[in-house]
């Protein structure tokens, strides 16, 4: 099994009326990690996760799964569509049905599966969520955090290897973040790999194994959160802020041994990390 299961290479998009979304793009996604892609508006972020998705087809340069590069044809491109799920921002954008039961049954129903089948993964499905109380509700008197979770669900019923998810913590309440982590967490564990795009750079830093930084169209820098965040110059071309748990630790450990060694990433990990200097202070 490749340790690489979704690829850019040298990806050029440009929409019709001449903007330059993507420019000679190469991006590589690892297999069962969590990725975070941030970037300033217009970065192309959106641009590059429809590609991913075959939403567009790109103007030069290749996608490649699996180690394949996905073809243009009908085929390929659902075939693609059913590893790789996509969540849109905004969920108004992909939520066209008028009850939740109907909207989850779409795609697998759109792909062929059987009445049974389908019945069985949305029942499971919505359980998961947590939203099977809402299975016969119009979709139009949801609210924005539970529009999202039907988007989610839609995504999750195809039982796919690879879950895009554009802003996925963008207009929601505390509550509904917290689920959204938790589900996450969840997906994650069971091998799932997960990509997202946010300007939460705090998120990003907490959760992602790995960062990917847009700018104009191209990957400008990759790497860990701890080496992605550290690097000013890189945060300021790519109008992102430092992360406040590295904020912290240059602004009062700067030049201890507790800033030379693995920043931590949650508020636990500071707690402990600034424990552990104090007591070794003391000794």
């Amino acid at each position: 099994m490749k340790e690489t299961i979704l690829q850019a290479c040298d990806l050029r998009y440009h929409y019709e009326d001449g903007t330059c979304a993507l420019e000679d793009l190469n991006i590589q996604i690892k297999r069962g990690k969590k990725t975070a892609i941030i970037g300033g508006n217009g970065a192309g972020k959106s641009t590059l996760f429809l590609n991913f998705n075959g939403v567009l087809r790109p103007k030069e340069g290749h996608i490649l799964y699996n180690g394949e590069i996905v073809q243009s044809d009908k085929k390929s491109i659902n075939n693609l569509r059913k590893k790789v799920g996509l969540v849109f921002q905004e969920p108004d954008h992909q939520i066209f049905s008028s009850s939740i039961y109907q909207e989850i049954a779409f795609g697998p129903l759109n792909f062929g599966l059987s009445k049974e089948e389908v019945s069985s993964r949305v029942e499971k499905v919505m359980e998961e969520m947590q939203i099977t109380h809402l299975k016969e509700k119009p979709t139009h008197f949801l609210s924005y955090g539970q529009k999202k979770q039907v988007a989610i669900a839609s995504i999750l019923v195809m039982e796919p290897e690879v879950i895009i998810l554009d802003e996925p913590t963008a207009g929601l309440d505390p509550m509904h973040i917290k689920k959204l982590l938790l589900l996450l967490d969840a997906l994650s564990e069971k091998g799932i790999t997960l990509i997202i795009a946010t300007h939460d750079v705090n998120f990003a830093y907490s959760w992602a194994d790995c960062i990917h930084v847009m700018q104009e169209g191209q990957i400008i820098r990759s790497g860990s959160p701890q080496e992605i965040f550290m690097e000013e110059q890189v945060l300021e071309a790519s109008n992102m802020e430092m992360p406040y748990m590295v904020e912290f630790m240059k602004k009062y450990f700067r030049g201890s041994q507790l800033f030379k060694e693995d920043l931590p990433r949650t508020i636990d990990e500071l707690v402990q990390t600034v424990k552990g200097g104090l007591i070794s202070g003391r000794n």
